[in-house]
């Protein structure tokens, strides 16, 4: 058996799509059947249209990627009147990210997406590195991470996932100060603050200089997070970073994820989803465990 529950959400399996790498879905239906995961994560949204920042925004590194997209999005509003109608079809847990700079912007964003009845849970994004104001500021004080929590709990009446920075110094600190705010769940790890220098014109490769670095070169750092946080929160947590195989989603899930996020992986492959769902069954299988649960938090 593959189910299991975030809170009050009911995923089909563990395997959800982390937002920023897959669009809102409809981008990858033509590689694999979206009804097949067990949700996904749009991209994220902010309370008006964003641009992002100006190109070059994205930088391949050894093994893995920078980005400084910049929270590019057309706005709560353009997408509960545009794209909300043409993706609410998806036989999946639709969940939306939502960012914003102030403590109101988040209010109002997730209020929003509250009257939407396909939509069964937010990811409140406290943890993005590539923005100038909001993001990772919230995220890495446990204060400021509780009092955003707290706001958006008072608007927002379905299930509240918090995604947390990795760019801390003690991110079990700032998992059980959104818990007790009142968050359902944490995902982590967001991308850690890196950069990379074009050494033939002696200029940082992004144009904000630093970005967020994701892929298989984040892992061991996600994994080990994880399970920290996982034996200090009451809530389930939710793993990403560089998760690209079912062993590297059973490394999450064997240390305390009740669920998984499979991000810059979609850029090279995008059926890896399916082939993920795929080998833990075929994982379980071989290993004659009937429930997934049992090895969840294994560690």
């Amino acid at each position: 058996m593959l189910e299991v529950n975030i809170h009050n959400l009911k995923l089909k399996n563990p395997v959800m799509t982390a937002s920023g790498t897959f669009g809102y879905g409809e981008e990858f239906a033509d590689f694999i059947d979206i009804n097949r995961l067990g949700g996904i994560i749009v991209k994220g949204t902010t309370g008006s249209h964003r641009e992002g920042n100006p190109y070059p925004r994205m930088a391949e590194t050894p093994s893995g990627m920078l980005n400084a997209v910049g929270l590019q999005n057309v706005g709560v509003d353009a997408f509960c009147s545009n794209i909300y109608p043409r993706i609410r079809h998806f036989d999946t847990n639709i969940i939306v990210n939502v960012s914003g700079s102030t403590i109101d912007e988040y209010c109002e964003t997730a209020s929003k997406i509250n009257a939407l009845d396909n939509i069964p849970a937010i990811e409140l994004n406290i943890s993005c590195p590539n923005v100038k104001k909001g993001g990772m500021g919230f995220g890495t004080n446990a204060d400021m991470a509780a009092q955003v929590v707290s706001e958006v709990r008072k608007v927002y009446s379905k299930t509240l996932i918090v995604k947390l920075t990795p760019n801390v110094t003690n991110i079990v600190e700032i998992a059980q100060a959104v818990e007790g705010a009142g968050a359902d769940s944490v995902s982590l790890i967001n991308t850690m603050l890196g950069m990379a220098v074009d050494v033939e014109r002696r200029k940082p490769v992004l144009s904000t200089i630093t970005g967020g670095l994701s892929g298989a070169a984040v892992k061991p750092v996600a994994v080990r997070m994880v399970w920290q946080v996982s034996k200090a929160v009451k809530i389930p947590v939710i793993g990403l970073g560089g998760i690209s195989s079912a062993y590297d989603a059973l490394e999450f899930l064997m240390a305390g994820a009740t669920a998984v996020e499979i991000g810059t992986a979609n850029f090279i492959d995008p059926t890896v989803t399916i082939k993920v769902i795929e080998g833990i069954q075929e994982y379980l299988d071989r290993h004659n465990i009937a429930d997934i649960h049992d090895i969840i938090g294994i560690i």
